[in-house]
């Protein structure tokens, strides 16, 4: 088929844009947002179970560590891989090929007898999960209409919580129940297996996706159910956006191309972003459980602190929602960047069950806000022909962190404890903040179509 004409392209980037909220736009955030939910599921549960395995199979702190890590490093190839892919493939098609991946070595995890096959299974649970991640918010971002995309896709964020959530109440109910629960938690986790088939043949095709593969007519299609559904009329009402030059980005050059001069500030501050961000939170809220039994409590009520604070979640999501669209993108992101840094603080030095809980939950709500922001630029700062690239090479960036962070925090609990720690989470959090004013901010604007 011919290539697309860029006017072609643009109007449908533009009827997209001239879109209000439809149940059609609902379905997309909804269904991606279980996917996401699930992922979350995922990463929540080996944290109770990594507490639990320690004592089950007397495990020294470098092999709890590994168990955490070995999944970041299958999320860091994901990522990567899982952005090119979907730049070449289509986002619903990698989307649901990284749910089938991820659900089946999670399952498959219940099974295990030893550290060995755990962390062969562990990688490849990262391998779905990084994969998976950068490609739902690349999704979700292009069905957005322009006046509230951010917002959308810190709601989309917004279900990591809701997951969490499940992986708390798990940890609490069902893994301290039985000899066998982390177990049954495992199981649990093949759900995303079984939810793959939704997403292939429930789910659209992204028309910003499909016109740039020259599939103008599937986009055309797909749009006009989405207008058929607002009861719109056509094109006339519509506002246009101005044509630009396409990059005519080959797959073999796209990752050269997010440093060429145009987007290479915006490169390498996205990927500082995402570096320090995955440092700091997975090195605390992988080891929380494990921290607060460490400090005395015993595991029901170090998961039940950890639950308690896990709460806080969504709260810093809905406060973000609503602010990315007020003040911007990037003031949104680097005030709560900035929150997470004091509140990391503040729970290092937390000596009282209080101020345990309460710094906990400042922490949850800042980070995850932040994370909220953070996926919410990510796809924005990259056109279409580069953006499922770009957001999936900044989040393999950050899988290198998320893999450090596990491995270091025992060196760091048994050098200075907790406070050490919490000290260095905010240290990350601080070079975050600051890093985030070399992002572009595009509230309310039309995403680049080149």
């Amino acid at each position: 088929m011919s290539e697309p004409s860029i006017a072609s392209r643009s109007t449908i980037a533009a009827r997209l844009d001239a879109l209000p909220f439809t149940r059609s736009h609902l379905r997309v955030l909804t269904g991606s947002g279980v996917g996401w939910a699930l992922d979350a599921m995922d990463v929540g549960l080996i944290s109770f179970i990594i507490a639990v395995l320690a004592q089950q199979w007397s495990l020294t702190p470098a092999e709890t560590g590994w168990i955490a890590s070995v999944g970041f490093i299958g999320m860091a190839v994901g990522a990567s891989v899982g952005g090119l892919l979907a730049d070449r493939l289509g986002r619903r098609q990698v989307f649901a090929i990284t749910l089938l991946v991820y659900g089946v070595a999670t399952g498959a995890s219940a099974l295990v007898g030893g550290v060995a096959m755990l962390l062969v299974l562990r990688f490849f649970v990262g391998l779905g999960l990084g994969a998976e991640l950068p490609v739902a918010s690349t999704y979700v971002s292009e069905f957005a209409p322009a006046a509230i995309r951010g917002r959308l896709i810190v709601i989309l964020e917004a279900f990591w919580a809701v997951g969490w959530t499940a992986s708390a109440l798990i940890g609490y109910f069902v893994i301290p129940a039985s000899e066998n629960g982390w177990r049954w938690a495992f199981a649990l986790g093949a759900v995303p297996a079984a939810y793959a088939l939704v997403v292939r043949w429930g789910l659209p095709e992204s028309p910003r996706w499909l016109a740039s593969r020259g599939r103008i007519a599937k986009a055309d299609r797909i749009v006009s159910s989405f207008e058929v559904d607002a009861a719109l009329q056509r094109t006339p009402s519509l506002r246009k956006e101005p044509v630009r030059e396409s990059l005519a980005v080959t797959s073999s050059g796209r990752v050269r191309m997010l440093w060429a001069p145009e987007f290479r500030l915006r490169t390498a501050s996205v990927w500082t972003v995402w570096f320090c961000v995955n440092f700091a939170y997975y090195g605390a809220f992988i080891w929380i459980p494990s921290i607060l039994f460490e400090a005395g409590y015993d595991l029901v009520k170090s998961f039940g602190f950890t639950l308690i604070i896990t709460l806080a979640q969504l709260p810093g999501y809905a406060v973000a929602a609503w602010l990315i669209e007020v003040w911007g993108r990037r003031l949104t992101l680097s005030v709560f960047l900035a929150g997470s840094a004091v509140s990391a603080i503040l729970f290092g030095i937390a000596g009282s069950e209080g101020m345990i809980i309460g710094t906990g939950m400042a922490l949850s709500f800042f980070n995850l806000g932040a994370w909220g922001a953070l996926y919410a630029v990510t796809p924005e700062i990259y056109p279409t022909s580069l953006r499922a690239t770009g957001a999936g090479w900044a989040a393999g960036v950050g899988r290198i962190a998320s893999i450090i962070a596990p491995l270091l925090v025992p060196v760091l609990l048994a050098q200075g404890g907790a406070p050490l720690a919490f000290v260095v989470f905010s240290a990350f959090f601080a070079v975050a903040t600051v890093a985030a004013w070399g992002l572009i901010d595009r509230r309310g604007a039309a995403l680049d179509e080149r």
